[in-house]
């Protein structure tokens, strides 16, 4: 496979074809300067250009494999046994993403050229949240006591005033002794400031069913009322130049994650038009909580144990969730058992009068987005195969990477396939 070779001021960008004549951002064409593929500079990043889907494509990404560079969209990219072997990448390429200095960037896009720069190293991030009910009051105190060295301020917003004041005193009485600025300072924002952030969190939901309605599938019964409210902050986003995180908590995450991305790239008429978040901007952070509830129940019966070494958790914070006793000694009844027991352990806690809160918004919410900041392994949906699908991720300097296993056996990837098939049939909402 051929491909062209430029130097510009942040490393080398490769492409099938060549850049001269294209329609490029003046300052990048003007920086341009073709290099000879076969002797790059050493220890450079690459940037590989690639045209997928300018809709239901990856935006960009880290890739770990020459293969992922040839595979599509699509959910091979999770498995290194269904993917392409990449040998016609050329090798000055294929060194790169051995040594993790390779991204990929869909010159599809309308303003892919932005996506050349990377974020500001070390650099402690402003996180505002959006509503302050149960979940994202938990998330606060999450984010406040844990988020030392990563979190720089936090924002929070409600349309209760009140609750603002209250949360923003709180809040300010949560110190330790004689360390006084060790913790994130909380205070409040006005509503057109929302998005002067870097991660902006949204747990805000509409008509969650009350304890003892006997909704079986809670998360889902949420979805056309909270769909209509992201799609409004959406395009808030859009109008500001969101360049930050849209991390999705609320319910139903996946879904909702999918509407962030769907309505902020549509025009005044309804159009699509690819201006708003890049898919990589959004996250659905939901699958945190159902690994956590899998390794709740691994540690209780001793037959679930080899979660805790040997499994994995895909797909949404929902009905179809796959969890998975082992990715190397795969069970199909035991980790289908174990995956009926971690979905409806939501249940099982609204059965003792509760609302089953408190684990989601710190192991799906707080937790996963400091090790998002830290550049850690977590668990989240990103955008695959045209949905957002829960599955071990990391943010690096050079975009998303997704975890890339060396198999997963047939069974399994035959339920993650099934899942992110429920997701594609859930319709985007008018």
């Amino acid at each position: 496979m051929n491909f062209y070779f430029y130097a510009y001021p942040g490393g080398v960008l490769a492409a099938p074809r060549p850049l001269e004549g294209e329609p490029l951002e003046p300052g990048l064409a003007a920086s341009l300067e073709r290099l000879d593929g076969a002797s790059l500079p050493e220890n450079v990043s690459v940037t590989v250009l690639l045209d997928l889907d300018p809709m239901w494509g990856r935006g960009s990404f880290r890739p770990a494999h020459p293969g992922q560079l040839l595979a599509g969209n699509g959910l091979a990219a999770l498995d290194g046994s269904r993917l392409p072997s990449g040998e016609e990448i050329p090798e000055t390429i294929a060194a790169a993403i051995r040594e993790g200095r390779c991204r990929a960037v869909s010159r599809a896009r309308p303003g892919w050229e932005k996506r050349l720069a990377a974020p500001a190293a070390g650099k402690r991030k402003r996180v505002h949240i959006m509503a302050l009910g149960d979940v994202g009051s938990t998330i606060l105190i999450g984010l406040k006591v844990l988020g030392a060295g990563l979190v720089d301020t936090i924002g929070i917003w409600d349309i209760d005033p009140r609750v603002c004041r209250r949360w923003e005193t709180e809040m300010g009485q949560v110190s330790l002794i004689g360390h006084y600025d060790t913790f994130p300072k909380v205070e409040t924002v006005r509503k057109e400031d929302l998005f002067r952030c870097d991660v902006f969190l949204f747990s805000a939901s509409m008509g969650v069913p009350p304890v003892g309605s006997g909704v079986r599938d809670v998360r889902m019964a949420q979805y056309e009322r909270n769909a209509r409210l992201v799609a409004e902050y959406a395009r808030m986003a859009r109008a500001a130049g969101f360049q930050g995180l849209w991390a999705q908590v609320s319910d139903p995450v996946d879904p909702l994650a999918r509407m962030a991305y769907v309505a902020s790239n549509r025009d005044e008429t309804g159009a699509w038009d690819g201006k708003g978040l890049w898919p990589e901007q959004v996250q659905g952070y939901g699958l945190g909580v159902m690994n956590a509830r899998a390794v709740y129940y691994a540690r209780q019966e001793p037959r679930f144990a080899s979660f805790l070494t040997e499994g994995r958790s895909f797909g949404p914070h929902g009905q179809e969730l796959v969890v998975a006793n082992s990715v190397e000694h795969y069970d199909d009844a035991l980790s289908r058992e174990l995956t009926e027991r971690t979905v409806t352990a939501n249940l099982a806690m609204r059965e003792l009068g509760f609302k089953p809160y408190v684990a989601p918004a710190l192991s799906s919410a707080a937790l996963s987005i400091l090790q998002t900041i830290a550049g850690d392994w977590h668990c989240g949906s990103v955008f695959l195969d045209g949905i957002y699908m829960g599955v071990r991720n990391r943010y690096t300097s050079l975009g998303v990477e997704t975890e890339l296993l060396p198999r997963i056996p047939e069974d399994l990837f035959g339920r993650i396939e099934e899942a992110a098939g429920a997701l594609k049939n859930i319709p985007l909402p008018d």
